[in-house]
């Protein structure tokens, strides 16, 4: 999939400014395999990187000006110094890219100019990070240009302040750390409050496993005051109960915390955090013993969390969830944020084309727009490609 994007990037940029590029980036989409909504609860999260990526081709040019092509609309955006000093005055995708030049020169860099060429294969608005590979392959490929000293561990943070700061996106920090610092082969355990990180094997092919990656299609149904108010909800939630954030609550103290809260929903909202927490260190428990199938019920389990205490499911992706397991994934669970997006299973590596067939079986008896699909392996973080 890398060679062929790549070769895109390097075609746009050719007839975009009519010479070759200096090099090319890649950074990969990711998918979460477990750990939803417990990262700005100070919790942990296990995303993995996708073999799907967005390229920068890439070239210095002189002086403080950035022009950027993308494959995705054909346009070809230019913005100056002044530009990019104030956010809102770059729009659109280009944002995303005045973003990180804004980010770098904040934390006091010297940006070199530059000519881009994006191409990508991370699917838009499927809950997958596109925004955060655009970043981060920019990102690599300004560090690389300008020969700057940017250790790989404080990448995610600029680039995450590129999306929150400059874009107005409110994301937390696990989809530029999966996206930047992944490893192919693993997944990345985080914890969201002090950001250290562990490489958990998650060695799928070894295991004659694989992951299916469902597109639900479906459209984000009021995804962003939905997730606001999940927020909101959840700070409420630990300022009633006396802690810095709902990770401070105990899974075995979670029948207390819960009896002391008056509000059915509220507790709802926690008890799925707590648990989910608890999830993510049961799956990582399993997959340093290298018991990778044995990961299934608890990301079943997680599904069933966010349908029922989170409740930010709907009919399509539940219908996927179901459909997957009845045809014999081990586990299936949406990824993302809700109210759309992505369903993840795990699955025998040749029972994956079956599963996948079941859920597009069971989406046109429901009346269903067809959903997307894709098998994957967990791939590398960014990185130079040449």
């Amino acid at each position: 999939m890398t060679a062929d994007v790549a070769a895109r990037a390097t075609a746009g940029f050719r007839s975009t400014y009519g010479e070759e590029p200096a090099g090319r980036w890649a950074a990969p989409g990711r998918a979460n395999l477990i750990g939803e909504h417990t990262d700005y609860n100070d919790g942990f999260v296990l995303p993995f990187a996708l073999p799907l990526r967005t390229v920068a081709a890439a070239a210095g040019q002189p002086g403080e000006r950035w022009t950027v092509w993308s494959e995705l609309s054909g346009e070809t955006v230019a913005f100056g110094a002044d530009e990019v000093a104030e956010p809102g005055r770059v729009a659109g995708w280009g944002a995303y890219v005045a973003g990180v030049v804004w980010a770098l020169r904040e934390a006091g860099h010297a940006v070199p100019g530059a000519r881009l060429a994006i191409a990508s294969d991370v699917p838009l608005g499927s809950g997958l990070s596109s925004s955060a590979a655009l970043e981060a392959a920019v990102l690599a490929a300004l560090v690389d240009l300008g020969g700057l000293e940017l250790p790989r561990e404080r990448q995610p943070r600029l680039a995450q302040r590129a999306e929150n700061a400059y874009v107005g996106a409110p994301t937390g920090i696990m989809d530029q750390s999966a996206v930047i610092r992944c490893r192919a082969g693993h997944a990345l355990f985080l914890d969201c409050r002090d950001e250290s990180v562990e490489h958990i094997p998650f060695d799928l092919d070894a295991a004659g496993l694989a992951v299916l990656v469902v597109d639900s299609r479906a459209p984000h149904r009021h995804a962003d005051g939905e997730y606001a108010a999940r927020r909101a909800s959840c700070e409420a939630a630990a300022g009633l109960l006396g802690v810095p954030a709902l990770r401070d609550v105990p899974a075995d103290g979670l029948a207390d915390a819960l009896a002391r809260l008056d509000d059915a929903e509220t507790r709802r909202r926690v008890r799925h955090v707590v648990t989910e927490d608890q999830r993510v260190l049961d799956t990582v428990a399993l997959l340093r013993a290298g018991k990778v199938r044995d990961i299934g019920p608890l990301l079943t389990a997680s599904h069933a969390s966010m349908r029922d205490d989170f409740e930010i499911t709907v009919p399509e992706i539940d219908t996927a969830v179901e459909a997957a397991l009845s045809a014999g994934a081990l586990g299936a669970r949406m990824t993302g944020g809700g109210f759309g997006g992505c369903v993840l299973a795990l699955v025998d590596a040749d029972r994956a084309g079956a599963v996948a067939d079941a859920v597009t079986a069971a989406y046109a008896e429901r009346g269903f727009a067809a959903p997307g699909h894709v098998t994957v392996l967990p791939g590398p973080g960014a990185t130079r490609l040449d």
